[in-house]
């Protein structure tokens, strides 16, 4: 992802202007004076060129004697060559370093943007002391042949060390999250459908930890027994927080592609605007201020294998009516499975963060919100922002009408005098930067010409919705295509954060997991002890009673269509990226966000899919294909393939499998992948059947 161009600040620029007044610029000798004009208006024109999204490069070749300066705008050599600065009180930099600031200023922008990190830093055994056919620790199985040395620079993420190995014989390597088939797996199928819409992210992704604070046990006792790193040197000192993202797109891939390249950015962008700290960090907590010592020492696991041995696993009969499956008859599938309630999560956690800054930039975002797209976003206020931006957005919406300056003046002292009650946290980032984002893609639409409407292609800005300059993404990036695309993208993301740096896919670790979701994707947790799925979303869909309250005051076009799907504006989801022309019914990206703090090897493995596979199989029939696979990549494989064989409309499809603490024993809890089994060989038979057809 290249790295976004910056404008630089124009103080410089009028410093050399002061520096060259009239007098001394008659005074100099004429070849002086003429460098110092070719100097300063190739600075300018070097500033002008900032404005351009995609500028030429800038480079200077240093060479014996005068220096040159290659300037991007004019693409031309001018010597310059170096004089004292000046000593006058009036100005403090001369033309000469004018340049050097620009050129500076140039480099450094295109360079700083961290790119996103498809690979996570870990450590792997020497391979002179601890060859791979000889090492027998069953949590390693990590791709030496895709490893490559790591540069521990600045602001990069640290390194985990896996347990019971000496960290003398060990190498720190940066390895493709991708090719570890062993800890993460993802596959994707078109299905029937001439092209795939459906994008998917993996990675590591740059922000201060969220996770639960380490139990005392693990934090006051000598951490060699879990042969844990106890150190960080990220820039913000905590251990790597895991990023996996699924995008489903409707009506092309240029949203879900957009969301696959920038949602990563807006996140870390919003938790460095929020001034958001490490959950790791908090000031004024030490370890003996901790209450209770006594009765947390010594109860964590000290070791993979107890952890392991922890689990309570619950008998087939415990289980057995507790599944929700499909209903047969025969080889026939006669009703399929409702999808379950979300699990409950836990509440949220308030951090450290700027909360003055924050607050100011939630009313920002949804003044911009009303006084750009209106509609449903009048009275909108997102549920974790402050109190005083819900205030703001009652008071907004109550007197949209009114034109009056002191009813205005009226509101904004209301609003100067609410409390912040609500205080900043994860949540409150992740539903800035969903919305942020989705705002964005849908502004940058408006100002493109249409298409389908040869009057508005002939003004590509919509003045009746679009005012001023666009924002452009942290990246920099433009915005989609050179028309506009009017479909969108459904969203689910996962984070994975850990208190210690032990890798979360190991048994003895804690980990906080949050995800953030828009849409109909789906995500699902599968639990060790009872082989059972944990849903961690549902779908936004009109037919929701809790989305049938929120829009029923706004969409007067809720229709049912043929097959008995409530869809609004045409639309099968109620919240979705995109859609430009449906969000003044209110159709949002404001994402449905649930936390879990999971314990050691509580789940085995985290599972992230589109529509075409959760529209397809059931949440059980998901979890039991995945655990007869001997990797998450196989698991991933054999979900798509399941559901490509089985399914009806043949939708795209895309499956990511991430292991989880319990993975060794996902098969031994409840009834293991034999509750689905009889379902699976229907469903497989009916495809396959020729007088019965497709289902």
């Amino acid at each position: 992802m290249a790295a976004a161009r910056r404008r630089p600040s124009t103080q410089s620029l009028v410093s050399a202007l002061q520096h060259l007044e009239p007098a001394s610029f008659h005074a100099k000798a004429p070849r002086a004076a003429h460098q110092d004009t070719e100097l300063l208006l190739d600075a300018f024109m070097g500033y002008l060129s900032t404005f351009f999204h995609h500028p030429p490069p800038m480079r200077r070749v240093t060479m014996p004697g005068p220096r040159v300066l290659r300037t991007a705008a004019g693409r031309r050599y001018l010597h310059a060559y170096a004089r004292p600065p000046r000593t006058s009180s009036n100005s403090t930099t001369s033309t000469d370093e004018l340049c050097d600031s620009f050129r500076t200023h140039t480099l450094t922008d295109r360079t700083s943007k961290r790119k996103f990190h498809n690979y996570f830093v870990t450590h792997l055994p020497s391979s002179s002391l601890h060859p791979d056919s000889r090492l027998q620790h069953p949590h390693h199985k990590l791709p030496r042949s895709a490893s490559v040395p790591h540069k521990q620079d600045p602001g990069a993420a640290p390194a985990a060390i896996p347990p019971n190995i000496p960290s003398r014989d060990l190498t720190v390597v940066r390895i493709p999250l991708r090719s570890a088939k062993h800890h993460f797996g993802t596959a994707v199928s078109r299905g029937q459908r001439n092209y795939n819409e459906d994008t998917n992210q993996a990675g590591t992704i740059s922000m201060p930890s969220f996770a639960k604070r380490a139990p005392m046990s693990l934090v006051r006792r000598d951490l060699r027994s879990l042969n844990e790193n106890a150190t960080a040197n990220s820039a913000f000192g905590d251990p790597q927080i895991f990023y996996f993202g699924v995008f489903d797109g409707h009506g092309g891939s240029e949203c879900s592609e957009f969301l696959r390249d920038e949602l990563h950015g807006y996140i870390e962008q919003a938790a460095l605007d929020f001034g958001l700290q490490s959950s790791l960090q908090r000031q004024g907590t030490s370890l003996d201020s901790m209450s209770n010592p006594a009765e947390t020492l010594g109860n964590a696991p000290r070791s993979s294998r107890d952890a392991l041995n922890r689990i309570d696993m619950k008998s087939p009969e415990e289980v057995q009516d507790r599944l929700n499956v499909p209903e047969t008859k025969g080889n026939a599938v006669v009703e399929e499975a409702s999808h379950e309630p979300p699990l409950d999560g836990d509440e949220p956690t308030p951090a450290v963060a700027d909360a003055a800054k924050a607050e100011e930039l939630e009313i920002d975002l949804l003044d911009e919100y009303r006084n750009t797209v209106g509609g449903y976003f009048r009275r909108f206020n997102a549920r974790y922002f402050s109190e005083r931006a819900a205030t703001r957005a009652r008071h907004s919406g109550s007197n949209a009408a009114s034109t009056m300056d002191d009813n205005q003046n009226k509101v904004q002292k209301q609003n100067d005098e609410t409390p912040v009650t609500t205080p900043v946290t994860v949540e409150s980032v992740l539903t800035y930067a969903f919305l942020r984002a989705d705002l964005d893609f849908i502004t940058a639409q408006a100002r493109k010409p249409d298409p389908d409407d040869l009057h508005i292609a002939d003004n590509p800005v919509n003045k009746d919705e679009v005012l001023g300059h666009p924002h452009l993404p942290p990246s920099g990036h433009r915005i989609g295509g050179p028309a506009r695309f009017k479909g969108g993208s459904t969203a689910s993301i996962a984070l994975i954060a850990t208190p210690t740096p032990a890798p979360f896919w190991h048994p003895a670790a804690h980990s906080t997991l949050l995800v953030a979701h828009v849409g109909d994707t789906r995500v699902l947790l599968c639990e060790t002890a009872t082989g059972l799925p944990r849903p961690l979303t549902h779908d936004h869909h009109p037919s929701s009673p809790v989305e049938t309250r929120r829009l029923m005051r706004y969409a007067e076009s809720l229709i049912t269509d043929s097959f008995g799907e409530e869809r609004i504006g045409g639309l099968a989801n109620s919240r979705a990226f995109g859609d430009m022309q449906s969000k003044r019914i209110g159709v949002s990206a404001e994402p449905e966000i649930i936390r879990v703090n999971m314990e050691p090897a509580e789940y085995s493995f985290l599972v992230l899919m589109s529509d075409g596979v959760s529209g397809t199989l059931s949440d059980q029939e998901v979890v039991d294909v995945i655990k007869e696979a001997r990797t998450p990549e196989e698991g991933a494989k054999n979900v798509i393939d399941y559901a490509t064989e089985v399914s009806a409309d043949g939708d795209n499809a895309t499956c990511l499998v991430v292991r989880l603490g319990g993975w060794e024993r996902r098969m031994e809890g409840g009834l293991g992948s034999l509750g689905t089994k009889e379902i699976r060989d229907a469903r497989r038979a009916e495809a396959q059947d020729p007088r019965r057809g497709r289902r």
